[in-house]
């Protein structure tokens, strides 16, 4: 009876112990695998660069880069679609671990986050009201004069800097600076070259395009991480070289800018991936 119940015990104990050291590997293999997913932030609202499909998949330039990324490092790649001005917060406290939504490099964000090299270049350009007599970006800074802007994007950053004399109307969609515009509510709006030229084109009869470059510096585009991910910007920074050499932008240019880049050619401007200093 003693020997009954000791092995009865140790059958137990044993049973216990091989719980416990399943859970174990589960929760190891678990975290393993949380490390190896590479959460990205951006806000899908950007066509072409972020974007849904029509069964509200991401999708884009910045989509596919993240992926192409993901490939490179040998990790699982998960977007996480948010407000924009949500980007950097989310970064911070490590709900994501890149921002790669299309963002400018400036100084004031670099005081929160670090940036990878930069991978393209814009500048910034307005979307004018055909019946505004605005004709250059001097012509915004006089009362009366109304510019439509995006919370919290360089153009917004940029008119509050540059247009002390202008009223700014500051929104947190894209279609509603566009709307103001084409309704004749701004006389503008000021965002970057891509975006102007794409809704210059859906709005040919109510608005116009000023596409050359009128900012004294460029802007940069660059994929935003966590000040203490050195390692991860080393392995950024040599994915994105061999990206460019390899290719990869003329290919994501021909995918979803080929019209415009053939315009931008025919202006004499430079182009979005043409990123020499």
């Amino acid at each position: 009876m003693k020997k009954m119940i000791s092995l009865g015990i140790c059958t137990i104990l044993m049973t216990a112990v091989f719980a416990f050291t399943g859970c174990s590997q589960k929760d190891n293999a678990a975290e393993q695998s949380d490390k190896k997913e590479l959460v990205v932030g951006m806000e899908l609202a950007y066509p072409p660069f972020e974007m849904t499909d029509q069964k509200g998949n991401p999708t884009g330039i910045s989509v596919d880069l993240a992926y192409a990324l993901g490939e490179y490092l040998g990790r699982d790649v998960r977007i996480e679609n948010m407000a924009y001005n949500g980007l950097i917060p989310s970064l911070m406290t490590g709900k994501i671990d890149i921002i790669l939504s299309s963002m400018t490099i400036t100084e004031e964000r670099k005081e929160s986050i670090d940036f990878s090299d930069p991978y393209a270049k814009a500048y910034l350009s307005l979307l004018i009201n055909k019946n505004s007599p605005v004709q250059k970006f001097e012509d915004l800074n006089v009362e009366g004069r109304k510019i439509a802007v995006k919370k919290g994007t360089t153009g917004h950053l940029y008119a509050e800097k540059n247009l002390p004399n202008c009223e700014i109307m500051v929104f947190d969609k894209e279609s509603a600076c566009v709307l103001e515009v084409v309704q004749g509510k701004a006389d503008a709006f000021m965002y970057d070259q891509m975006t102007i030229y794409k809704n210059w084109q859906q709005n040919p009869d109510t608005t116009r395009a000023l596409l050359e470059p009128f900012q004294e510096e460029l802007e940069y585009w660059g994929i935003g991480l966590r000040k203490d991910d050195s390692e991860l910007r080393d392995q950024i920074n040599a994915f994105l070289k061999e990206y460019n050499e390899n290719g990869g932008f003329d290919e994501l240019s021909m995918k979803y800018l080929a019209e415009q880049k053939k315009t931008f050619d025919e202006l004499g401007i430079p182009f979005f991936f043409d990123i020499e200093k």
